[in-house]
């Protein structure tokens, strides 16, 4: 019996002794593998019970790919260590098989190109899939004409003949903005219950507005001057206009119509009762009537002017459009603000403080 108790005091001191000197990481590992092979132990789940999932295996595999095989013999495991020495292995060949697999056939389209075929199909309904082909070589991008017709075929893209329906109004307006003009009357109430008749020009390129003159009596003579005086100033700032459009207003007679026809704008008139049609003056006298008319007093014709070319030069000038991309008629966007340190803003009053502006201090 004694012997016996100094035989397992001397072999536990020897193994106390070898753990000492043992490495920390080896020494990790195997209490990893032993602590997981307890809690396959203690599962609860009769169908997963002592039971080794995929998992348990790729994880024990792991584990004794970083041990030496001759430290795996002299470990308690579920399994052989030869067993492991297999599970690693399969995991080694099974992930440089997958990383060696090709696809089979063509490679596949790479997302930005096929971004492009549905973006020239959508701006260019006429085109069809051999058009977008040779649009896409003349911009260095090689593929075959039918990887085009899948691609559309795919995003349900019908072809050319059943989309092709014609621009739309937006579309057309656009295509005609540079050679349209617009004019029309605007009605404001002076404060002394009078009637001011304001006549405005704005060309549909630009947004640039003219407002021509102001009269309480809108006499056939009067606006035949002022239709001269709006021929001689687009000549003289170089405006290329082909089309005017006004409604069916009787102020614009014959007469009116006739200043035009010999600087070569032929006029169109609206339809009766349909604002619509002239869409993008009434919209700017929507803007005006927000802006200024409906928040201060006018005393006369002259108070009149005075106001309505302060709002002219702002709504030219200064005032951002979501047509123009924010920019004004007359004015480009700046660049982007660099220093945000020095970076300050002056305000700066129109219409008696009506309107406000804002500028960089430079």
């Amino acid at each position: 019996m004694g012997l016996k108790l100094v035989y397992l005091v001397t072999s536990r001191l020897l193994a106390w002794m070898r753990l000492s000197v043992r490495d920390s990481t080896a020494k990790d590992v195997e209490i990893l593998m032993l602590r997981h092979q307890l809690a396959v132990a203690q599962r609860r789940d009769p169908r997963l019970a002592r039971k080794l999932t995929w998992a348990d295996r790729a994880w024990l595999a792991l584990l004794a790919g970083l041990l030496p095989a001759s430290r795996l013999s002299r470990i308690r495991l579920i399994v052989t260590p030869g067993t492991l020495l297999g599970w690693h292995r399969d995991l080694l060949r099974r992930r440089w098989a997958r990383r060696s697999r090709r696809q089979p056939g063509r490679p596949a389209t790479h997302w930005n190109i096929k971004a492009l075929v549905l973006r020239l199909a959508k701006e260019n309904p006429s085109w069809g899939y051999r058009r977008i082909h040779g649009e896409l070589a003349d911009l260095g991008i090689r593929l075959a004409p039918s990887t085009v017709w899948e691609i559309l075929k795919a995003a349900g893209v019908d072809p050319a003949p059943s989309r092709n329906t014609g621009p739309t109004w937006a579309e057309f307006l656009r295509s005609q903005a540079e050679a349209l003009l617009a004019c029309d009357f605007m009605v404001v109430d002076l404060i002394d219950g009078s009637k001011a008749y304001v006549l405005a020009v704005i060309e549909h390129a630009t947004r640039q507005v003219r407002v021509l003159s102001a009269t309480l009596h809108p006499t056939s003579d009067w606006v035949v001057q002022q239709a001269r005086n709006m021929v001689m100033d687009l000549q003289d700032t170089g405006v290329r206009a082909k089309f005017l459009i006004h409604d069916r207003d009787a102020s614009f007679g014959a007469a009116f119509d006739a200043v035009f026809a010999t600087a070569g704008i032929a006029v169109i008139r609206t339809g009766i009762r349909a604002p619509r049609q002239n869409s993008i003056v009434e919209r700017w006298f929507r803007s005006l009537r927000a802006e200024l008319t409906d928040r201060t007093l006018i005393w006369n014709l002259c108070h009149l002017m005075r106001l309505f070319r302060e709002y002219e030069r702002h709504y030219n000038d200064h005032r951002p459009h979501r047509t123009l991309c924010q920019a004004a008629p007359t004015r480009p966007l700046p660049d982007n603000v660099i220093d945000l340190d020095d970076f300050r803003i002056r305000r700066r009053d129109l219409a008696g403080g009506v309107i406000h502006e804002y500028r960089q201090v430079v």
